[in-house]
């Protein structure tokens, strides 16, 4: 058996073929981005406002399981794919199973110490009086579930490794419909409010969590579940190596409590409610740069560990020209169809969908910046550069956007807070073209 025939990610591929590649982690990540506003769309329109608010006040913790999850599965997937490109094939099983099972035991973590500090969490958060009681039922059941959201965030990133996109994207799927499904039934139907909204997202990070499990214990790919070494030292290389993710977790988590303390002094419960439109929306819409860079970045380790300098010339270089096209038409989508997004979520409420519809006005340039950014940002992930990727994601996502978001609405109110983003998305790009120039000939990427 071939080298190519045994693992995928050995391929030589050309632009069209990586993004073939790629295709089932874009689609996937969009399906996640769509089950994930779906929530929001059902819970806007169908519970009120004030319930949508308060999902965006407790999403920091939402984004430090995530976060979590996301620093263990890409810097552990930059670990794994790099001694399968080396040849180290059970070695990179065990460290992978260590991966999982180290995930999983956060997750459980996460939702003792969560539920026992629960109410102290939500007043920290900044929750009023009004909106406590929507985010206590929301946060709630979130926790119960929080090991199968870990666990869906690691094999979202691992069946990319394991050379098995399409399980991925078909996981993603069915974990969307369920979500979607059971909203309707849960919110609508059984008039359960928020706490229905939640009961489903936990039933779609059930899906890719359960059938991920037993598809690596039937052990039908090159990287499957095995007796693993406890090695403590490979979950510090995946944490260190993943730094950036998780920074961009946290960050996000900080930065949107800066958004709902500021929205809730500027402009009350509906501002909260805006801003909480704008960051799901930019979730959604990032999910195509964030789908890809997770699709390539297993191509690029594999091709940096085994030292095939041609093809990781060609794969950046491919992804480089994809990003670029990527971002003008999200950039256009946005601007354009800002209004319409907004009117998805508020047409219920007119002073809310005023808002959110200038703030897209404003907000959209953010997306021309953002792609390259994330892209960069994951190609020295898997270039196991864990500092460079950090340094990007961290300013990006908290240094740049803390600074304008602390300093811009004293002088232009809620402006200032719309210019936040793209401001800060502007000056990522400064450094990450920096970066990527300085460590050119280091990895020979270009």
């Amino acid at each position: 058996m071939s080298e190519t025939q045994k693992n995928p990610l050995a391929e030589s591929f050309n632009a069209l073929s990586l993004i073939r590649f790629a295709f089932p982690s874009m689609v996937m990540m969009l399906f996640m981005g769509l089950y994930t506003i779906v929530d929001t769309i059902f819970v806007a329109r169908f519970v009120d406002t004030n319930a949508l608010s308060s999902i965006n006040i407790v999403c920091p913790v939402i984004n430090l399981i995530v976060g979590l999850g996301t620093m263990l599965a890409t810097g552990g997937s930059a670990v794994v794919a790099k001694k399968m490109g080396n040849g180290n094939t059970e070695e990179a099983r065990s460290n992978f199973t260590l991966i999982v099972v180290a995930g999983a035991v956060i997750g459980l973590l996460i939702t003792a110490a969560g539920i026992f500090f629960l109410d102290e969490i939500i007043w920290g958060l900044g929750a009023s009086e009004i909106l406590f009681p929507y985010c206590r039922d929301y946060l709630t059941t979130q926790l119960i579930f929080a090991a199968f959201n870990m666990m869906q965030v690691l094999y979202q990133n691992l069946f990319v490794t394991a050379g098995k996109p399409t399980l991925g994207l078909v996981l993603a799927v069915l974990a969307g419909i369920a979500n979607i499904v059971f909203d309707y039934v849960f919110i609508i139907l059984l008039q359960m409010g928020i706490k229905g909204a939640a009961i489903g997202t936990g039933i779609g990070y059930m899906i890719p969590s359960i059938i991920g499990t037993i598809f690596f214990l039937m052990k039908r790919s090159e990287l499957h579940f095995c007796k693993p070494d406890m090695d403590a030292s490979v979950l510090l290389k995946s944490c260190s190596n993943g730094a950036s993710e998780m920074v961009s977790q946290c960050s996000a988590a900080v930065t949107t409590f800066l958004f709902n303390v500021t929205m809730m002094k500027l402009l009350g419960e509906d501002g909260v409610a805006a801003i909480t439109v704008l960051i799901y929306s930019q979730f959604l819409l990032t999910t195509l740069y964030i789908g890809f860079s997770m699709g390539t970045a297993p191509v690029v380790s594999y091709n940096y560990g085994s030292g095939n300098v041609k093809q990781l010339k060609k794969t950046v270089r491919s992804c480089s020209c994809f990003i670029v096209g990527i971002s003008i038409f999200v950039f256009l989508f946005s601007l354009l169809g800002g209004e319409s997004i907004a009117k998805v979520f508020a047409e219920n409420n007119r002073n809310v969908f005023e808002i959110t519809k200038n703030g897209f006005s404003i907000f959209s340039f953010s997306f021309m910046f953002s792609g390259c950014n994330i892209f960069s940002s994951a190609l020295f992930t898997a270039l196991s550069n864990g500092k460079a990727s950090a340094a990007i994601s961290f300013l990006r996502t908290f240094g740049f956007i803390t600074v304008f978001l602390l300093a811009l609405p004293r002088f232009l109110e809620v402006t200032g807070v719309w210019l936040a983003v793209p401001l800060a998305e502007l000056l990522t790009l400064m450094l990450t073209i920096y970066l990527l120039c300085r460590h050119r000939k280091q990895y020979n990427y270009f």
